[in-house]
């Protein structure tokens, strides 16, 4: 008998801005291409208007969810001003995901903000709380028959990248680096400068998250909860008190905030190691990911665990994969990576879901070089190809995970 239950979610997950397209009323829209070291969006992967071809592959496949977003930018594109054309657009998605038994995870959040919410200072202006819970009371008016809703994606690497943009400002850093690839020249000194987002930089996150619960809660009938970026931390035992310094800042911070939630959203994608000096960055290796992360699969189980003894929450995996142009190593990643979930599921964790990242291969935040997608997007005529990691997944979906024994 399968460790995963009938009603666990199988599917996977995109961000709007990385596969939209022309969101042009965004801060990341007015950066691309003018920051040195960031690649443009552009139309992306079109999928504001192949939302339903992007849906219908999912579902053919034998998958039964689909994590998106929906944009805050497009909604709120001046202060106070709300676009109904927009809103029914996310309906539209909504109502697609319904018709084609996709259980639709909306995520409210993934990095992306309206640019006049970043001229005002953004997520450190006094007024960020009060300007989200606008949008959030505003985009709630949509979500009838949505069952699992993220308020913020990643709050923790959203921290990180505002720390990241003020390095810029300040001079010590000569190129956007996100915080989702592994740099190169600069790297080790991202790493000695800014080891992890200090707590001053949470604080506005966990103010929002929270304002944006209790929105929620009151307005709608789904589950609650937000997305952590968990690390997979480690260390040799002389570095226990560093580790627990660091993972507390970087992600158990937010993980407690996370208590009286319905449920936390757990990303992970390779372990990393901590010594005195805080965070080590992935040493080169062969068998390491393009976007420089170490091949661990087994940071998954780890993740999982951790974030339910901190939290006491219900679990769903909202990303898990790995960027590979070679989709057998996807397959073998993802295999391995399920298996130590299906242990985690066997020792008592209540997982309810895993939502692979990503759906599509997409704009990876200034770069388009990593390739994280069960799916190939020509960026010239948006011609969706399915790889056989698509079909493999959905194979799993539809055993319940027997599969995996033989796969």
């Amino acid at each position: 008998m399968s460790t995963f239950p009938p009603t666990f979610l199988w599917g996977a997950s995109t961000s709007p801005h990385q596969i939209e397209g022309n969101n042009v009323n965004s801060d990341w829209w007015a950066r691309e291409g003018l920051v040195p070291g960031m690649e443009p969006s552009g139309d992306a992967n079109d999928s504001y208007h192949r939302y339903r071809e992007d849906m219908e592959m999912l579902a053919g496949a034998g998958l039964t969810s689909y994590r998106f977003g929906i944009e805050w930018a497009r909604i709120e594109p001046r202060p106070g001003q709300f676009s109904n054309a927009e809103l029914a657009h996310y309906r539209r998605m909504i109502d697609t995901a319904l018709e084609l038994d996709l259980t639709p995870v909306v995520t409210l959040h993934h990095f992306s903000n309206p640019r006049w919410f970043a001229e005002e200072g953004g997520w450190l202006s006094p007024t960020a709380t009060e300007r989200f819970a606008a949008y959030v009371t505003k985009a709630s008016e949509i979500l009838d028959g949505v069952k699992w809703v993220i308020t913020i994606n990643e709050p923790n690497m959203m921290a990180m990248m505002v720390m990241l943009q003020e390095a810029m400002r300040a001079g010590q850093l000569s190129q956007w680096q996100s915080p989702t690839v592994e740099g190169e020249s600069d790297r080790d000194r991202i790493a000695a400068a800014l080891p992890v987002p200090t707590p001053e930089y949470a604080r506005p996150f966990i103010a929002a998250h929270l304002a944006a619960r209790a929105i929620i809660r009151k307005r709608t009938d789904a589950k609650v909860g937000w997305s952590i970026a968990n690390g997979a931390l480690y260390s040799t035992p002389e570095n226990a008190a560093k580790l627990m310094e660091v993972r507390h800042s970087g992600e158990d911070l937010y993980l407690e905030a996370s208590v009286g939630d319905d449920f936390i959203g757990v990303q992970a994608y390779s372990a990393q190691e901590v010594d005195a000096n805080g965070l080590v960055p992935h040493p080169e290796h062969p068998d390491n990911t393009i976007t420089g992360a170490a091949y661990r699969p087994d940071a998954l189980g780890t993740a999982v665990r951790h974030a339910a003894a901190v939290t006491g929450l219900p679990v769903l995996v909202t990303e898990n994969g790995i960027a590979a142009t070679d989709d057998t190593r996807r397959i073998a990643y993802t295999t391995e990576a399920l298996r130590h979930l299906e242990s985690a599921i066997k020792d008592g964790i209540d997982v309810r879901g895993y939502l692979h990242w990503s759906l599509l291969d997409n704009y990876e935040w200034g770069h388009w070089g990593p390739t994280f997608g069960l799916v190939a997007v020509d960026r010239a005529t948006f011609v969706r190809t399915p790889k056989p990691s698509l079909a493999w997944l959905g194979s799993v979906a539809r055993t319940h995970g027997d599969s995996l024994g033989t796969a």
